[in-house]
């Protein structure tokens, strides 16, 4: 067995890979940047838990012994941990490569992909498998609301059936082969379509099966030319998604594929996630669960972390959400859902980072004012800096000020303030969106948001 090294372990994508080799037998230590910030506690006390030592992220740990050094592509190159493994000529491995490898090798592998829905899909199938006792390994990049972590991680047999979230943001969609892949959609994320078609065409081409989402007309076009399996609302797909209700407190459907009907009693409202639901019911399918086995069990998913997550409702019936949404689609379907079940809504949105805000700001400047309703509220929380060499040169006042003045966008230098200018904002009766993405913190300010509210 060898010696792993994980830098940037507290992240999603990394705490699955860095807990499943450590159940594989192998010595693993790992590193974050949020630790040494004094963020992501939980996340550290999780992996210690699990016989993972967490060591300091400056480069000291990083010694001549250890066998390989698993990477965040969050983690710059010049960093001391990376200059350390190339000076003593240790492998550097980059997440998506090392995730690419044990879906690869799974019996079958199967491979999540979309611009948006993937950790839900991913977490829904890791709820199947796991509830329905089939032995599997399952990585996705959101924990199951009540398993704690930052994301989710089953533990299965090597290889037996390895599912995962394989995602497009950093180009490595190219490197899996799995028997059983699934596009879920392609729309402008991290870059744009002209971009991502060609990787998301490169994976479907290197699936042994391949299903996709009607729905979508950018997955639609892949799977046509590979006579792909799709499935979703559209009347033209092979497994037909009878919507009967999405909201406001439950999603209702039925999956018909191929003379057998799944129904689908979704705990979470919102197309979207009935969408979700028929994904990874295709995906179980495919697997050998039986349609009334997986109707029962998605009738009491416990839902994924940050996706739509009820905080609470206070005495005031006030309900706060909790929601990754970090673009455009993302906040759509967030703030649609919110909608559907009440008369106002007030959001809370904080861009992930400068890159990100840069390449969204056109985007939101279109979509908000024709999302949001004259009764509705918006405020951006000014952009989360994870840290590093990133150029800070666009800030959330900027794109508040994108926005027609009718819109009376609020603006928030910190969470404190955010969470002011809710308390403010609500009435009676609101739902309060929380959106946004990488922050660890997000969820403390969800629950701050809610306890003001309450008290």
């Amino acid at each position: 067995m060898g010696r792993y090294h994980f830098s940037g372990v507290a992240g999603a994508g990394m705490s699955p890979l860095a807990c499943l080799m450590r159940a594989r037998g192998h010595d693993v230590q790992g590193s974050d940047r949020a630790f040494e910030q004094g963020k992501s506690q939980d996340v550290a006390a999780r992996l210690e838990g699990l016989g993972i030592r967490i060591v300091p992220h400056d480069g000291s740990a990083i010694d001549p012994g250890l066998g390989r050094v698993v990477h965040s592509t969050a983690v710059e190159a010049d960093t001391p941990e990376m200059r350390a493994a190339r000076a003593h000529g240790i492998e550097c491995v980059p997440r998506p490569r090392l995730l690419a490898e044990v879906v690869n090798g799974g019996d079958p592998g199967v491979a999540v992909a979309g611009t948006s829905g993937k950790s839900t899909v991913t977490g829904m199938l890791a709820w199947l498998l796991r509830e329905s006792g089939t032995p599997a390994t399952v990585l996705g990049g959101a924990a199951l609301v009540g398993d704690g972590g930052g994301a989710c991680f089953v533990p299965g047999p090597a290889g037996g059936i390895v599912a995962a979230e394989a995602c497009e943001s950093d180009g490595t969609l190219v490197g899996y082969r799995p028997a059983i892949g699934l596009i879920h959609n392609v729309s402008r994320d991290h870059g744009e379509l002209e971009t991502l078609r060609p990787q998301f065409t490169t994976f479907a081409e290197r699936c042994g099966r391949l299903l996709v989402n009607a729905g979508c007309p950018e997955a639609a076009a892949i799977g046509r030319r590979l006579k792909a399996a799709s499935y979703g609302a559209s009347p033209e797909a092979d497994a037909w998604l009878e919507v009967r209700s999405v909201g406001p407190q439950r999603g209702l459907g039925t999956l018909h594929c191929a003379g057998t009907d799944v129904a689908l009693n979704v705990p979470q409202p919102g197309l979207h996630n009935l969408e979700n639901a028929a994904a990874a019911a295709m995906v179980a399918l495919e697997l050998g669960l039986g349609p009334v086995r997986i109707a029962t069990l998605l009738a009491r998913f416990p839902g994924v972390a940050r996706r739509h997550e009820v905080i609470g409702v206070t005495a005031r019936q006030i309900r706060v959400v909790d929601d990754y949404a970090h673009n455009g689609e993302k906040l759509r379907a967030a703030i649609t859902t919110a909608q559907a079940g009440a008369a106002r809504v007030v959001v809370v949105f904080q861009p992930h980072g400068y890159g990100p805000a840069r390449f969204l700001r056109p985007e939101l400047r279109a979509l908000l004012p024709s999302l949001l309703r004259p009764q509705d509220r918006f405020c951006y929380a000014e952009i989360f800096y994870a840290g590093g060499t990133v150029a800070r040169d666009i800030s959330s006042r900027v794109l508040a000020a994108d926005l027609p003045a009718g819109l009376r966008c609020g603006y928030a230098a910190d969470h404190a303030e955010a969470r002011d200018w809710v308390v403010r904002e609500a009435r009676p009766g609101d739902t309060v969106l929380v959106c946004g993405a990488r922050d660890p913190d997000l969820p403390r300010l969800a629950r701050a948001v809610f306890d003001a509210l309450d008290a």
